[in-house]
């Protein structure tokens, strides 16, 4: 069995997916994508393609191993996710080929179910409430939100209060019973974080995500040390290097995406670099079918699992949403919150290919907004 064909698909509402076709006919499908920046990734899967046609697909690290490090420079979101959505497909591939699933090919399951939950949007506590209501009435028992828009490197206190205000209407309206989780986008300085977590810790979310940006990682410690909140991140590393210096600074979840981060391959490793570091591993993944199937596969097969992100009904799913390219969509049937391990071969889906390449002919040019502060300067989105 060898590599025949590599193609790439831009399809919306804002995802690549990326299909290898084998001489014997067999299809594995990938996710590979850096949100707003497609075009780049589809060009180096392109120019990564050039390695694998003819070659075996059962080499799976060995190709893993070319790709990342023959190009002699190496890294970064681009490479990063063009090798992930590749390394997906080929374990999709190998799982089809011997008739299990990939976590099979892990060393098995090692849970029956995953726990998931879901994104509610909002600007003000009343809206969150809602959303997290109407998310439990749909059987989740867990959310995730954004709790500030610009913020300021030192913030007024009104500004402060408002976070903290809005957070505690959401507690108030789900009570004890429903976890949330807090996402900060990178949002705030380590300052501003330090000031703001301890006024959270009474709500207790779950954890609290990209406190600072990624570029201050290895500053951490500064911010765990400052609150009993669980600190999350990892969204924006794409390796175990990334994840090196990140790792001993006393955050609790670790986030890589399985379509950023090198794909099955590298997180496996990251989720055991982390279970020693007593860090669960929480896969980052507001993206697509393909990119949720590789990520459940990981989930079913790390014992450090906490919780898996996924996008049905996120505001970026405008036009389209996370079930319209199955031909199956019960396979991502949440149920009390959770979703049951999948036993399909490979990656447990069937891609409706027919519907990709009809999406694809009207290719999404997706970007994410720009925002600024009123003083006209650039601020994180």
């Amino acid at each position: 069995m060898k590599i025949a064909r590599i193609e790439t698909f831009l399809v919306p509402p804002r995802w690549l997916f990326l299909r290898i076709e084998t001489d014997d006919g067999l299809v594995g499908w990938g996710e590979p994508i850096v949100e707003g920046r497609a075009e780049a990734v589809a060009a180096t899967v392109e120019t990564l393609a050039e390695t694998l046609i003819g070659a075996d697909p059962a080499r799976i690290e060995d190709h893993w191993q070319v790709l990342a490090k023959g190009g002699f420079y190496r890294g970064g979101p681009v490479l990063s996710s063009a090798l992930a959505g590749i390394d997906q497909a080929l374990w999709d591939l190998k799982g089809k080929a011997l008739g299990v699933p990939v976590h099979e090919l892990l060393g098995g399951p090692v849970r029956d179910k995953v726990r998931v939950y879901t994104w509610i949007g909002g600007d003000t506590g009343t809206a969150l409430a809602e959303g997290a209501l109407s998310a439990r009435e749909s059987g989740f028992d867990a959310v995730k939100c954004n709790a500030a828009a610009q913020t300021g490197h030192i913030d007024s206190p009104g500004a402060v209060r408002g976070v903290v205000d809005m957070l505690t209407e959401l507690r108030e309206a789900v009570g004890d019973t429903m976890d949330f989780a807090v996402d900060f986008h990178g949002r705030f300085s380590k300052a501003m974080a330090r000031r703001v977590l301890p006024m959270l810790e009474p709500l207790m979310p779950i954890f609290v995500e990209e406190t600072v940006l990624p570029e201050y990682s290895r500053d951490l410690r500064e911010v765990t040390a400052s609150t009993s909140i669980p600190i999350a991140t990892g969204e924006r590393l794409y390796s175990r290097w990334d994840f090196r210096d990140v790792l001993p600074t006393g955050i609790a979840v670790a986030q890589p995406d399985l379509s950023h981060a090198g794909g099955i391959s590298e997180v496996r490793r990251i989720a055991a670099m982390a279970e020693a570091y007593d860090v669960a591993l929480a896969p980052h993944c507001p993206l697509g079918p393909i990119a949720l199937a590789a990520s459940l596969q990981i989930d079913f097969a790390v014992p450090n699992f906490l919780i898996q992100e996924q996008s049905l009904g996120i505001h970026y799913n405008e036009g389209n949403d996370l079930l319209d390219y199955l031909v199956d969509p019960a396979v991502f049937a949440f149920t009390s919150g959770h979703v049951d391990r999948p036993t399909g071969p490979g990656l447990g889906i069937e891609v409706d290919e027919k519907a990709v390449r009809k999406a694809a002919e009207n290719p999404h040019r997706w970007r994410n907004q720009v925002w600024r502060h009123p003083d006209g300067s650039f601020a994180e989105w």
